[in-house]
């Protein structure tokens, strides 16, 4: 494994899918997959959690732009 092989997370064992919910809300996951299955669904959360704050705070920055440059176009006229 080289260096850029290394990240602060570790890469799910499987695709990160809605399979997750089908095979929870099936009822014939044992204990252990169960386990396994809210493991991956929490991961999931996160990683949407993540991409969400990171959206939210690139549309911030969007309307702060839209802000400075209406505050210099009214500073310039």
């Amino acid at each position: 494994m080289s260096a850029a092989d290394d990240s602060a997370e570790p890469a799910p064992a499987a695709p990160l899918t809605y399979e997750i919910i089908r095979r929870l809300d099936s009822g014939e996951a044992s204990l252990s997959e169960t386990l396994t299955l809210v493991s991956e669904g929490k991961t999931l959360i996160e990683l949407c959690a993540g991409e969400l704050t990171a959206v939210g705070n690139a549309l911030e920055e969007l309307r702060l732009d839209e802000l400075v440059a209406r505050l210099e176009a009214e500073a310039g006229s």
